[in-house]
């Protein structure tokens, strides 16, 4: 295949006009098969950890307005190696994915928008630096406000550096975010029309971590550049039903 070929085959990708060749009649939503869950459950005898919430009102963290925030967004990778707080991290979690709504039902209402109230990632946490939690992998459970403990690889800085194609910022930092996707959760409604708006919800949840570092003096850089197998072995996710999509270390800025 040409150069010219390949590109138009890419740049298709990010037009609508398959959503013209579907027949939404054949996906599973409209065949009346139930749901997938809008959560991946945790591991029975799992350790969960209980996170602070909006009806807090976070009182630890500064006042920022929206303009602001806006205004001092940027990507940033020199990070020092000062510690986030738990209510920090609590914030970015809920920022990011937190439950607005409706928490018992197959369409959840998060803090940011998803196609079809569909919400087909999951957010796990490559976790270095946050006081009163130890080094190790977790994951984020938007339904009860937790975070679970997935397992503790050795050299997890190094692993997660390996895994972000030898990109020395993304471990050397207080937490990296790395989402995966259930692509099933967006297929049920959409089929084939799926996977565009599934990477357009990866950019709307980087987008809000963006603006929620920079409300508590930390920052971030979105990072779609990295090794896929060794990605989805060290969050040990299939690669097939689950894979990751995205990645965005956070920290103190120096």
């Amino acid at each position: 295949m040409t150069a010219e070929r390949l590109k138009e085959k890419y740049r298709s990708f990010l037009k609508d006009n398959l959503r013209k060749k579907v027949d939404f009649s054949q996906t599973d939503q409209f065949r009346a098969i139930p749901p997938p869950p809008v959560e991946k459950p945790p591991k029975a005898n799992a350790l969960t950890i209980d996170l602070t919430g909006p009806e807090t009102g976070w009182p630890g963290l500064p006042a920022v307005d929206l303009k602001t925030a806006i205004a001092r967004r940027v990507s940033r990778r020199r990070f020092s190696n000062k510690p986030l707080s738990l209510e920090e991290l609590s914030f970015l979690l809920w920022a990011t994915q937190g439950i607005r709504d409706n928490p018992r039902t197959a369409r959840v209402f998060r803090t940011v928008p998803s196609a079809g109230c569909r919400h087909a990632l999951e957010t796990y946490l490559a976790l270095f630096r946050v006081r009163g939690l130890e080094e190790g992998l977790y994951r984020y459970l938007p339904l009860s406000h937790q975070l679970v403990l997935e397992h503790t690889p050795e050299q997890l800085e190094d692993r997660v550096i390996e895994a972000a194609l030898g990109q020395t910022f993304i471990g050397r930092t207080a937490v990296t975010f790395i989402w995966t996707t259930i692509p099933y959760r967006m297929e049920w409604r959409y089929g084939l029309a799926s996977y565009k708006v599934i990477a357009l919800d990866a950019g709307h949840i980087c987008q809000n971590l963006y603006l929620a570092c920079e409300a508590i003096g930390a920052g971030t850089c979105a990072v779609a550049a990295y090794d896929q197998n060794k990605a989805d072995r060290l969050l040990r996710v299939d690669g097939t039903e689950e894979f990751v999509i995205y990645m965005a270390p956070v920290g103190r800025y120096s």
